[in-house]
Order: structure tokens, then sequence, then C-alpha cells
């Protein structure tokens, strides 16, 4: 049975998927309702036709008014590019620049934000009388604009880090077990210690450690003194609460204090 993160991972990525399908249907219909309704005004002006009484152009999206051809034609030019930049923001490249210039698509932000547009684009090209094609196609963005503010609400900015491939694989590699041979914290004693240990030789440690001490004795004063060192005997002095030094001179008696009796004149 598969880890609960699993069944999160295939199905963001399929709400993914749809969504990169309905754009695409979109980018599609878009470009044939622009080539039909250029084709519609150029047979409108052949026909030389009175459409004064007329909302749109026959056969058209194309609104009859001054300039309404130009708004028609930008109109459905934005609607592909903003289904170009939303498709790139599924496919995540390139992540530094929705990073960087149009965040609430990098890869830091949820889907809220992909929603909300798939929802604008779909409910402007339903509020015009379009072919069957084009209805459904953005009927179906419509849909998958609602899924994605729903996972939005839900996953929060934790939604494109789950349904990402290669947060998959990091999180995978963190909880397969490691197999490697790490070295323990503390630092590994060397061959030839353990060889000294037994044989009692100490010629090669002091190869491995350094030069071998001479401790505080006449070797090491000596050692001292050639490479211009001076050892001086520390001056003897004692804390300032100590008692001063008995003389040698005086005899053990000489601070003991004067018996106060007297002898008897009768005693042996």
């Amino acid at each position: 049975m598969m880890p609960p993160r699993a069944y999160i991972f295939i199905g963001l990525n399929g709400v993914r998927i749809l969504s990169i399908i309905a754009m695409l249907l979109v980018f599609a219909s878009s470009i044939l309702v622009l080539v039909n309704d250029v084709e519609a005004v150029n047979r409108s002006m052949k026909a030389n036709t009175d459409m004064t009484d007329c909302d749109y152009i026959e056969g058209s999206t194309v609104p009859n008014q001054p300039a309404g051809v130009f708004w028609a034609v930008v109109n459905r030019l934005l609607i592909i590019f903003q289904v170009i930049v939303l498709i790139l923001s599924e496919v995540g490249w390139p992540a530094a620049f929705f990073a960087r210039f149009f965040p609430v698509l990098g890869p830091d932000f949820g889907l809220g934000a992909l929603g909300i547009f798939q929802c604008l684009i779909g409910a402007t090209i339903l509020s015009h009388h379009v072919d069957d094609f084009t209805l459904v196609a953005a009927f179906f963005l419509f849909s998958l604009g609602c899924v994605n503010m729903l996972v939005g609400l839900v996953f929060r900015e934790k939604a494109k880090a789950k349904r990402s491939i290669m947060s998959w694989r990091a999180e995978a590699k963190g909880v397969l077990p490691m197999h490697k041979d790490l070295p323990p914290p503390f630092a590994r004693p060397g061959s030839t210690f353990v060889k000294n240990m037994f044989t009692g030789s100490e010629k090669s440690e002091a190869s491995e450690f350094g030069q071998k001490g001479y401790g505080f004795g006449r070797q090491g004063e000596k050692a001292a003194g050639l490479k211009g060192f001076l050892i001086s005997k520390p001056i003897e002095s004692l804390p300032r609460y100590a008692p001063p030094p008995r003389s040698e001179s005086s005899s053990s008696r000489a601070g003991t204090p004067e018996p106060t009796f007297k002898s008897s004149p009768t005693a042996i």
C-alpha cells in the first residue's frame, strides 16, 4: 500500500495535467475564433450590407461599434498570451523568471492565483456567443480553475512543492536507509598505535605524533637551554597569613611557657 503522500502527489499531478490540457484547448480555440472573426469582418465588408441595427458582425464575436474589430483582436491575443504564461507556470519553466518577476505563479505560491486566472479567462470566453468547441474548452478551463482554487485553499503554498518531482525524490532519499560506511564521530587511532601497545615499540610513536618530549628533568633543561630558553627557579615566598619561620639555633623548648607551680623542697 502506498503512503498518503503518494496519493497526494498523484492527485495534484493529475490536476496539473488536466489544467495543461484545458489551457491547450483554449489556446487552439482562441486561434480558431480569431481566424473566424477576421473572415467574418472581411465578408461583411465585401457584402456592403447595412448593419446599423446589428449589435455584432454577423457570424463573429466582433461588436458592431467604433474600433470593435481592434478590441476583439486584442482580446483574443491577450487570452492567447495569458494561456501561454499559465502553461509555462504549470510546466515550471523558467522557475527563476516567475519567482522574480511574477511571484504569484512561482514555486513559492500555491495554486489559488492560477485558479483565479483560469476562471477569469473561462468567464471571458463564455460571455460571448462562440462555437461548440470553444464553449466546451472554456467551460472545462473554468471547472479546472475552481478545482485549483480549492486545492490552493487546502494545501496553500505547499501545493507545488508536494507535486514537484524533485521534492518527491528528495523525500524518498530521506526515507530510504543509508548504506554508506560513514566514519564515526570520534577519531580512529592509528594502526601503529595499536601495534605499539602489544610490541612495546616507541620509535614509531615519535615519528607519528611528533618529536618525543624530555619531561621536566635534566634532559628537558638541557634541551631548553640549547633552544635558547632559560629555566629559573622561582623565588620562595610565603603567604601573608603564614606564621614566621622558626630559627634553627633555638631549642625545641624555647617557645614553651614557664610553669606556674613550684616544686616541693622535700621532693626527690
